[in-house]
């Protein structure tokens, strides 16, 4: 193989080095520039009653007491629920003879409900208004002994 025909002499190399450094340095320090964040308390954010982020701190007059008694961490039982129903209401929204299933929208808690046509006490379409119990099927909370609201 044969030499490049152009060579370069020594000094040319370092002063291409020299330029190259300090055009590097001219960019890092520009960069510093462009990133330089001024006072740390400018990034400070507070959350507000709502939840939400605002940068005024709160006012120490709408601050509430809350005492540790009242604090209830878990789940409560639901045992202690006394008023809670077991017999539910609600409106059949699907409901399909031929495969022998439908839903069931709880009046209370809007949330659809699995029937199967073996859980049924009573012949039932869609649109009907029923009563109902949840339990846990197979595949997460299913209506039992279903019957027509009257």
């Amino acid at each position: 193989m044969g030499r490049s025909q152009e060579t370069f002499s020594k000094k040319e190399v370092r002063n291409k080095k020299e330029k190259k450094r300090k055009e590097k340095e001219k960019k890092r320090a520009a960069k510093k520039e462009t990133e330089k964040v001024g006072n740390p308390d400018d990034m400070i954010a507070y959350v507000d009653e709502n939840g939400m982020i605002t940068t005024t701190p709160p006012d120490p007059t709408k601050k509430k007491d809350i005492k540790l008694e009242d604090i209830e961490i878990g789940v409560p039982n639901r045992d202690s629920d006394e008023n809670y129903d077991p017999i539910r209401k609600g409106i059949v929204t699907f409901f399909n003879d031929s495969k022998g299933y439908g839903f069931i929208k709880d009046s209370e808690t809007k949330e659809s409900v699995f029937v199967h046509v073996n859980n049924i006490l009573e012949e039932i379409k869609e649109d009907n208004v029923v009563t109902f119990e949840v339990e846990m099927g197979q595949k997460g909370p299913a209506a039992v002994r279903v019957k027509l609201f009257k």
